[in-house]
């Protein structure tokens, strides 16, 4: 190992269970300076820290000692500093160099804790800056090849260990109250059972506390949530024979003594980002194989073990564990990375997240007013400096780190937090009444609260507020959640509209009946596919002068009935609208709007005989840049006349090629009507006609007219496109009808002498 750190600076050890790397490797290093070990969980980084004054002769807190949340034990003199991860990071916002550090040991790496990762890369950045720092990355079950390539193809140490044989069980259904009555009597030893979580530990406690007396056994809870003195107590040595309840932290680098046996439930608590509360909750789920052969190891130190594991023997696990970086929520961590100078785009990660996740946290970091741009703000910094999510720091600091404040962050962290239920009166915000009822809160959440409160007066000092009143607690948890702001619907009130855009309905739990404007504290996606409506489990009213717009828009809208525009500024949360006010039409946009309306409806008769001539005489006409032109000036869409917005050029070349009337011999003149079938028709008086010999021609075809020959009651009597072959042949037929229906309209034999007439009585 010395060999490796001293050629490259870096090496990658991979160390069977039982070897020692935990607690022999950092003081066999501390020949350059002090040497800080990163453990991921706090009881397993203070058990490293004594178990190691122990095998050197060390004091703990002097030559050794650690740094955890809420606990530091060393001084200057110490020489090997164990962490966890939160610590390392706040060392490297300090100090991104790490200048009073020789070596850094990232340990457990396996375990991919997003943490570890960033904190893996951020070393990085201080390794190439100093020559004389040194990285050492550990692991019992991980493959060294990625770790070796990210820290420049360093090299690969592998330790062996003594592997003493485990014989394991399945017994699929059984409780660990029964598997411990089965194997207490046949077996020697202690015993350690993992079990998923906290709740999970307390009930088995209840319930195996009957074999416990039977067997003259202790049963020893160890989980992350105990007190120090209480996870210290399930580490230390007993004359007694014990039973270790104990979470995931048992499965590497702590040593429970004498273990010679494990009883595996198969379940654990993993940090996924919960969507329903917008932050990381653990998700119980499966072990993974990894994950069960380390647990298994755990009853093979000594010697010969013994492993029952509570699933069938079918059952195919996942192979590994997934990485936290593709599970959990980036907020906090890119908040981390642009603290330490850096940009998410430019950053050289460990394992790089999507695109999208990071644009997602960036987003919300800025709405939280811990980001602005490339920089992050004073209530960035402040936010780092609490052990929470992003949200709830938000949420802590915006209540002035108050009881009800802490409280709500508490609950809030919780997975199982749920309002009391409907029929039990109305509140503005679902954690009041839990709030109201504290002392009945589990001992864990008020002591979250209490914790968060002593740090929240650490950040803001003078700013801090004993207590805050209900309206402003609303306030308060609406800063933290923006982007979970609802509105009610108008025709039924029990529904609300997400600021996505999306439905959701109000959850029978929730209190919350008063207030147009919520803040979804709990929201659970539909659960009969994507277009199932939410439910809103837990919420807060919200004031609509709380409301920051995220966007504002001038939008115009057409006014079907009165053909008019009128333009509005609108305020927007994500898609919901929460303000909008009158505001003068633009008058490009209104022309626009107007003339898109004209074209989408049928043009009025005038307007399809323009285009009727134009095409009748091979004129282009851009009747889209027309109606424009035309709608400058217009106030409505019946004001429109393209007609008006022809170039003197193109009205004559229309007279000239399509004229609009025809001139007759009665002096007078009739419209010509352009068809779609390329006709031209003029409907004329037949006594208007008399003395025209040949059929009128139009166009530079020389088109004949289509004469549509009237009566004197102006109802059509023959139609000809053959003036005189009429005269000829029909208008003694028709003059001989017409004569007797109106004897007092001329009708002379012979029309081509006749004077044409408009008049339709005949004079004296």
């Amino acid at each position: 190992m010395h060999d490796a750190l001293a050629r490259h600076r870096a090496a990658a050890l991979v160390a069977a269970p039982g070897a020692g790397k935990t607690t022999r490797v950092p003081p066999a290093l501390i020949d350059a300076g002090r040497v800080v070990v990163l453990q991921p969980r706090r009881v397993a980084a203070r058990a490293v820290a004594r178990r190691i004054a122990h095998e050197q002769g060390w004091t703990a807190g002097r030559e050794v000692g650690w740094h955890v949340r809420f606990e530091r034990r060393f001084t200057a003199e110490t020489r090997v500093l164990v962490v966890t991860e939160g610590m390392l990071t706040a060392y490297l916002d300090d100090d991104p160099l790490l200048g009073d550090v020789a070596t850094v040991i990232l340990d457990e790496f396996h375990e991919r804790s997003v943490h570890t990762d960033v904190g893996l890369a951020l070393v990085k950045q201080a390794w190439l800056a100093r020559p004389d720092l040194r990285v050492l990355v550990m692991s019992a079950t991980f493959d060294p090849a990625p770790v070796s390539r990210f820290l420049g193809n360093c090299p690969v140490v592998e330790v062996p260990g003594t592997v003493h044989p485990v014989r394991v069980e399945h017994a699929p259904g059984q409780s660990v109250a029964q598997a411990l009555d089965e194997m207490l009597p046949v077996t020697r030893g202690q015993v350690l059972c993992f079990l998923p979580g906290a709740a999970e530990i307390e009930r088995v406690a209840r319930e195996a506390a009957g074999v416990a007396a039977r067997q003259d056994v202790e049963l020893v809870p160890l989980h992350g949530s105990l007190d120090a003195e209480a996870q210290d107590r399930a580490l230390r040595p007993s004359t007694r024979r014990r039973v270790v309840l104990a979470t995931n932290i048992a499965e590497t680098s702590l040593t429970v003594p004498g273990v010679a046996v494990v009883i595996d439930t198969g379940l654990q608590k993993v940090a996924r980002y919960d969507a329903e509360r917008a932050i990381d909750a653990l998700v119980l789920e499966r072990v993974t194989m990894d994950s069960a052969d380390q647990r298994a190891g755990r009853a093979a130190r000594l010697g010969p073990g013994l492993v029952r594991r509570l699933w069938d023997a079918r059952d195919r696990l996942r192979a590994a564990r997934e990485p936290e970086i593709r599970r959990v929520d980036l907020a906090s961590t890119l908040l981390g990375i642009v603290a330490a100078g850096n940009q998410p785009e430019a950053f050289e990660w460990y394992e790089a997240p999507s695109t999208e996740r990071v644009a997602a946290a960036r987003s919300l970091l800025e709405r939280l007013g811990a980001l602005d741009g490339q920089a992050v703000t004073p209530l960035g910094h402040q936010l780092r400096r609490l052990p929470l999510h992003p949200r709830l720091g938000r949420v802590l600091l915006a209540g002035g780190g108050s009881f009800q404040a802490a409280a709500a962050c508490a609950l809030l962290s919780e997975p199982g937090t749920r309002p009391t239920g409907a029929g039990r009166g109305s509140t503005a915000c679902d954690l009041l009444p839990l709030i109201d009822r504290w002392q009945a809160a589990p001992r864990r959440t008020r002591q979250v609260a209490e914790q968060l409160q002593r740090m929240a007066a650490g950040v803001l000092g003078s700013g801090t507020q004993p207590r805050i009143d209900d309206q402003t607690l609303c306030r308060t948890v609406f800063q933290g959640y923006p982007d979970r702001l609802a509105r009610r619907r108008p025709q039924d009130r029990s529904r609300v509209t997400l600021a996505s855009g999306r439905g959701a309905v109000m959850g029978r739990e929730s209190l919350v009946v008063e207030g147009d404007w919520l803040v979804a504290l709990d929201l659970t996606a539909g659960r009969a596919g994507a277009h199932t409506e939410a439910l809103v489990r837990m919420a807060a009213v919200v004031e609509p002068e709380w409301i920051e717009p995220t966007a504002r828009t001038i939008e115009h809208r057409l006014d079907d009935a009165k053909g008019t525009v009128a333009a509005f500024e609108i305020e927007r949360s994500d898609r919901l609208v929460v303000r909008e006010r009158p505001v003068p039409p633009d008058p490009a946009v209104r022309a626009r709007i107007l003339a898109q309306a004209w074209l989408s409806r049928a043009p009025d008769e005038c307007t399809t005989q323009l285009l009727a001539r134009a095409r009748f005489a091979e004129i282009a006409l851009d009747l889209p840049a027309l109606a424009m032109a035309a709608a400058v000036d217009a106030r409505s869409v019946g004001d429109i006349r393209v007609e008006d917005t022809l170039a003197w050029s193109t009205r004559q070349a229309l007279g000239q090629g399509a004229p609009e009337r025809l001139d007759v011999p009665s002096g007078r003149s009739a419209p010509l009507v352009y068809r779609e079938d390329g006709r031209v028709v003029a409907a004329v008086k037949l006594q208007e006609l008399f003395g025209l010999a040949d059929t009128p021609r139009v166009g530079r075809r020389r088109e004949p007219v289509t004469l549509e020959l009237l009566a004197p009651n102006g109802r059509p009597i023959q139609t000809t496109r053959d003036l005189r072959s009429f005269w000829e042949r029909t208008y003694p037929e028709v003059r001989k009808e017409l004569r007797g229906r109106y004897p007092k309209h001329p009708w002379p034999d012979d029309p081509w002498t006749a004077t044409p007439t408009h008049r339709t009585v005949r004079r004296r």
